[in-house]
């Protein structure tokens, strides 16, 4: 595989997988890819919720999903209505060679609720409880948040769906790794799962199996089905809970926990994974997976490791050389960040987006 690329492109970033992650990221990869393989055909969707100021940061999000992913994408885009044309201006300028389709809809809440829903946290975020309701003829989900970046294929994270057990009907990542400066186990008012809690912003969803369950619950010993849950827990807990869907979420599964499959916290990497020192030991030996920069961090110079990353994939121009165009550019400007806990840690930015980039010119070289 090695032997059709340039010797100069061998140089010092580009290991072999084992060097990169050690044999469990070997064995796991060879899962994946076998994962792949029987499923050739398979789509894989991927929801988004935009709202207010946050078309520039979903765009950058899908065009992070784009250019490492190897399966078709189809995005499901739900965006305020006055965000649709600007959308649609946008993703039909990208070059998405023949693998990526989307569909632009509107908010939308039972409309006896609606409103309660919307003012829920931030602006439309609980939108995300209700995908299995209105997407009815999907049957699985990528939800994730705006401030999200891929720094690995979606088929990675996707194939996750084959791991689940028969009981698993979703999968996400804890709030955090360090009981000491966990929020939940701390100041929560309510029931979450685990020790930490859960964090929603990286959420893969059986939604096929979330139609048909019946969930165990506080408020009745008669167990509910989703669409039946969501209203009678947020009347129950709205005074208590902070993060609002996400809270929710934390109830549904600590009364359901053999209904979660928990990611490590290289697929959902946030600041507290190194703003008071490095906590997240899977990205320390393998890098982020997932970046989500959640607080803002992407805008302001609270973080600068975090916003570096994000601008390096919003100004790369598909079809420009990733190692010359993304990677090296990326790396000077972490550098500079070396000040910062985060920027310390600053390989584990880029060690898992150097494998992507060398693993896209590989599969490009072997088809030619």
């Amino acid at each position: 595989r090695c032997k059709n690329l340039s010797v100069s492109f061998w140089n010092s970033y580009w290991m072999l997988p084992s060097d990169v992650c050690g044999m469990n990221c070997f064995w796991e990869a060879a899962f994946r890819y076998d994962y792949m393989k029987t499923h050739p055909s398979e789509k894989m969707h991927l929801a988004v919720v935009a709202c207010g100021e946050r078309l520039e940061e979903t765009v950058t999000m899908l065009r992070s999903a784009i250019i490492f992913s190897i399966k078709p994408l189809h995005f499901h885009i739900f965006a305020e209505d006055q965000l649709h044309e600007r959308f649609k201006d946008t993703l039909d300028e990208i070059p998405y060679e023949g693998k990526v389709n989307y569909t632009l809809y509107p908010i939308t809440f039972p409309s006896e609720s609606a409103a309660e829903w919307k003012k829920l946290f931030k602006p439309c975020a609980s939108q995300r409880l209700f995908l299995p309701l209105i997407l009815k003829n999907v049957d699985s989900l990528l939800y994730v948040d705006t401030d999200i970046l891929f720094l690995r294929p979606v088929d990675d994270i996707w194939s996750f769906l084959g791991k689940f057990n028969s009981t698993q009907i979703a999968a996400m990542a804890p709030e955090h790794e360090e009981p000491r400066i966990g929020w939940y186990n701390r100041f929560a008012r309510h029931p979450y799962y685990g020790v930490t809690g859960i964090n929603s912003g990286v959420m893969l969803m059986n939604m096929t199996r979330i139609r048909r369950k019946y969930f165990k619950n506080d408020m009745t010993p008669v167990r509910l089905q989703w669409g039946e849950i969501l209203m009678p827990l947020l009347k129950k807990y709205k005074l208590n809970i902070t993060w609002g869907d996400q809270d929710l979420l934390n109830i549904m599964f600590f009364h359901n926990p053999e209904s979660l499959y928990v990611f490590p916290c290289q697929w959902n990497y946030r600041p507290d994974h190194c703003i008071y020192g490095s906590n997240c030991k899977a990205a320390e030996e393998e890098g982020i997976f997932i970046l989500h920069g959640n607080r803002g961090v992407y805008h302001d110079d609270k973080q600068p490791t975090f916003r570096a990353v994000y601008e390096a994939i919003k100004n790369y121009s598909f079809g420009d050389d990733l190692v010359h165009s993304l990677l090296q550019p990326l790396e000077q400007e972490l550098q500079k960040t070396m000040h910062t806990y985060c920027g310390r840690v600053y390989k584990v930015f880029i060690k898992q987006l150097t494998k992507s980039i060398r693993d896209l010119y590989a599969r490009r070289s072997k088809g030619r």
